[in-house]
């Protein structure tokens, strides 16, 4: 899994800090998030899935990476 994110559609609601706090933070000036782990670990792909389908400005993306290749 790869994840990338698009600071110009971030709200700044901060569901995926609450979610997946090891793979998201927050900017403290404007609450923009920041993507602290662009592959996080597989025990983190549920929570970081959850984070992008609940992101109301959708500004993360999911990135399903195939292993095998």
């Amino acid at each position: 899994m790869k994840v990338t994110i698009d600071e110009d559609k971030c709200c700044g609601a901060g569901q995926c800090v609450l979610i997946a706090p090891e793979v998201f933070d927050q900017r403290d000036d404007d609450g923009i998030v920041i993507l602290l782990e662009a592959e996080p670990a597989a025990d983190q792909h549920a929570a970081v899935r959850e984070s992008a389908a609940v992101c109301p400005g959708l500004a993360i993306e999911v990135i399903e990476v195939d292993k095998q290749a």
